[in-house]
C-alpha cells in the first residue's frame, strides 16, 4: 500500500513539473548578430527546450524543458557574458 501510494505522489510531482517560460528584457539588442550571440549562448544550456530573441521589443524569451529551470542569477550572467544588460525578467508557467 506505500509502494502505491509513494508512486501516486510522485507521478503527481512530475506531473506538475511544467515547462517554464521566461521573458526577459535587455538593453544593448540592435542587430540580427545580437540574437545569433545570444541564441548560441543559451542553446547550449542544458535546461533550455527553446529560445527566441525579438529586437524590436528587446525582449529574450527562453522556455525550459519539463522540470527544469534557470535560475535569475544564470539567466543574468548569461545576458551580461554576451554583453548585454538584464532590465527585467519574468516567468510564466
Amino acid at each position: 500500500m506505500k509502494k502505491i501510494l509513494l508512486f501516486i505522489l510522485l507521478s503527481t510531482i512530475s506531473v506538475s513539473a511544467k515547462a517554464e517560460t521566461i521573458k526577459v528584457s535587455v538593453n544593448g539588442l540592435v542587430c540580427a548578430f545580437c540574437a545569433t550571440g545570444i541564441e548560441k549562448t543559451f542553446k547550449k544550456q542544458p535546461e533550455v527546450q527553446d529560445i527566441s530573441v525579438d529586437l524590436e521589443n528587446k525582449l529574450v524569451t527562453v522556455k525550459t524543458k519539463n522540470g527544469q529551470n534557470i535560475d535569475d542569477e544564470k539567466l543574468k550572467t548569461l545576458i551580461t557574458d554576451t554583453g548585454y544588460t538584464v532590465v527585467a525578467i519574468k516567468r510564466e508557467k
